[in-house]
């Protein structure tokens, strides 16, 4: 598409002519399409305007702020939708406009003039801790927003410390939180922001001990942080049942008591351009007033109507993150072995009775199927089991949003985790893709221990939506970055 440098509107005596300049790599057809209905001139490549070509208000935006702004998946619903794709890049510009409070220098230079943004909002990067931070989809989220880079994290398993450490810098320390926070040489850093999840498996409902869990304690230890550190904002991330617990109550009458002010809601991945249906409940909190939850950016085609015309794009699909994957390579390559994305694309050699049950599941099929077609090699006890569990040994669709994926992706027999037209379960690379990891992401430990660190991640694309709604929140309230560190 081409990266965006400002909207304008243009005017020739009382006519509005609204124009678009063109991409070198857009549609010819394109600008003739949004002529039509545009208010607005875009301009997808630097270019010095004629101040008597202007009318109106002219805005400049810095190129890297804005097109990281931008909606995953717009570059390619330009060259096919780019009257509905103009929608949302001029929803995402208004509301990067709106969020930051600018003025702007003109400096006349012969013919044109060159417009420069000088904002008081700075661009140092703010300091973020994280906690029970796993392998760091969190981070990764955050961090890709060019706004915050990691100062201090901690989680228990040692393969995951090392995972972050080896993206991030040599700052996650490996560790019970509550050692740390007992101890009398630990000082934690200054930070604007502290983000986490505390173990989730305590509320889930696939947890039938959770009412007497005690990883369902642990968001006290993330709150004695908070009240240590005193960050300006937090955020908190878990399962959907947080949100109607006893627990959720008492986190928001802490946070609260400290000064601060708190909204929560349930974000569906895949509604921010993640390839995964993924509910996760998100607190954010903020000491200077109310913060927003970011907006959805995607939503499900089936059943929403006018979806472009609302600025919104189509929910992204398994078969778009993994199509241009070649075949799986062998099972004795080691992770790391080989350069990404082949380093994680491993396969596993099922036993013939496994293969004939996967060639049973058709897309979109699940443990059902099997029993129908072939009783002989379906488990008894899926058999004397005729309700529920709809989704075990299930096949994804090619054009849908995978479903949760979890730490035993691997294991059909746990979840829909069939690939969608290979008889075979999805690949540690795809499962990393359908949360959203980038493929250069670096991933340490042995094939489980990586699957454990890809399906406990927060996805990173839902993480950088909701960094970019505290950002907007922080410039809103012109929030400094800190400048020291304890």
């Amino acid at each position: 598409m081409g990266r965006t440098l400002g909207l304008a509107k243009k005017s020739h005596g009382n006519k509005q002519i609204p124009q678009i300049k063109r991409s070198s790599k857009t549609s010819r057809t394109a600008p003739s399409r949004l002529d039509r209905t545009a208010s607005n001139k875009v301009f997808l490549s630097k270019a010095i305007i004629r101040p008597i070509a202007i009318a109106l208000h002219c805005s400049v935006k810095e190129l890297e702020m804005l097109s990281r702004r931008l909606p995953h998946g717009l570059q390619r619903a330009m060259a096919k939708h780019p009257m509905q794709a103009y929608g949302v890049l001029r929803r995402e510009f208004l509301a990067f406009r709106k969020s930051t409070r600018t003025r702007y220098n003109s400096e006349h230079n012969g013919n044109g003039f060159i417009a420069e943004e000088t904002s008081g909002f700075s661009e140092r990067k703010f300091k973020l801790i994280d906690l029970f931070s796993g392998a760091g989809g969190f981070t990764q989220g955050f961090v890709e927003t060019g706004r915050f880079e990691s100062v201090f994290a901690n989680d228990f398993n040692s393969y995951a410390a090392k995972t972050y450490n080896a993206n991030y810098g040599d700052h996650c320390v490996h560790g019970d939180i509550n050692d740390l926070l007992s101890s009398k040489t630990m000082r934690f850093p200054k930070a604007d922001i502290v983000i986490g999840g505390p173990p989730c498996q305590g509320f889930s409902l696939l947890n039938k001990q959770r009412a007497i869990d005690p990883r369902k304690e642990l968001w006290q230890a993330f709150m004695d942080v908070v009240e240590r550190v005193a960050p300006t904002v937090f955020v908190m991330e878990n399962v959907p049942e947080l949100l109607s617990s006893l627990e959720f109550l008492k986190i928001r009458e802490r946070a609260e008591s400290l000064g601060y002010m708190t909204v929560s809601g349930i974000l569906n991945a895949a509604d921010f351009g993640v390839p995964q249906r993924r509910k996760r409940a998100m607190i954010i909190a903020s000491r200077n007033g109310f913060p927003r939850m970011p907006e959805p950016t995607h939503c499900d085609p089936q059943k929403r109507q006018g979806l472009f015309r609302q600025g919104m794009l189509p929910w992204e699909t398994v078969g778009r993150a993994v199509c241009d994957l070649e075949e799986p390579c062998g099972i004795d390559i080691m992770v790391g072995q080989v350069p990404p994305p082949m380093d994680l694309h491993f396969g596993r050699t099922p036993t013939k009775e496994s293969l004939a049950r996967y060639r049973c599941i058709p897309e979109g099929g699940n443990r059902f199927d099997l029993q129908k077609k072939r009783p002989d090699i379906t488990p008894a006890c899926w058999i004397r089991k005729k309700s529920g569990g709809t989704d075990l040994f299930g096949r994804l669709w090619w054009d849908r949003p995978a479903f949760t994926i979890r730490t035993e992706f691997f294991k059909p027999e746990k979840g829909r985790y069939l690939h969608p037209r290979q008889n075979r379960p999805i690949t540690h690379r795809e499962a990393a893709r359908l949360q959203s990891f980038p493929d250069n992401f670096k991933f340490l430990g042995t094939k489980i221990e990586v699957a454990r660190q890809i399906g406990n991640a927060v996805p990173p694309l839902l993480a950088k939506k909701v960094a970019e709604a505290v950002i907007a929140h922080m410039a809103s309230t012109q929030q400094q970055p800190s400048l020291e560190a304890v």
